[in-house]
């Protein structure tokens, strides 16, 4: 038996999935309706993290992000990783939308969740390494007791619990 245990709280995305969400999008932006005759484009960058869609109105754009979306939930992944930079109109009178793929936790919100976990008063202790926080704990119901507490909260960031040992 171990004699101490441990969790790690991160931002990760599974980018295999991501990319997949992407190419579902794509085909089912090709197989719809309303997108027949239109321009638009899902510009997935990979070394910038970003995720760019071009439309040619608004109402167009706001169905883009809607079927990624529902692509990444259908993927396992939270709607969270996505973060709007900035709208802006582009050439030919369409409208471009930037995202950045959130796959980190901020070092002010990781801050925010060490606080949380103090404020439990449990005998765990917590850590930020790098781009994940990592407890420690003797019992595993602590850690649980942790995490479920975290859950109920609302982040910015997309929180994935892994490592649980």
């Amino acid at each position: 038996m171990a004699s101490e245990h441990s969790l790690d709280i991160s931002a990760k995305i599974d980018l295999q999935a991501f990319k997949d969400a992407i190419a579902q999008s794509e085909k089912e932006a090709i197989g719809r309706y309303d997108f027949k005759g239109i321009t638009y484009e899902i510009n997935y960058r990979e070394k910038e993290k970003q995720l760019i869609l071009l439309a040619s109105s608004d109402n167009k754009l706001d169905a883009l992000k809607d079927i990624v979306i529902a692509r990444l939930i259908k993927r396992g992944l939270s709607s969270k990783a996505l973060e709007e930079l900035k709208t802006e109109d582009a050439s030919g009178g369409a409208r471009k939308a930037t995202y950045k793929i959130v796959d980190s936790i901020e070092s002010k919100e990781a801050k925010k969740i060490m606080a949380e976990i103090k404020n439990l008063k449990t005998k765990a202790s917590a850590a930020i390494e790098g781009d994940y926080i990592r407890v420690k704990s003797k019992q595993i119901d602590e850690l649980q007791k942790i995490m479920a507490h975290i859950k109920s909260l609302e982040w910015d960031a997309p929180l994935v619990f892994e490592n649980f040992r």
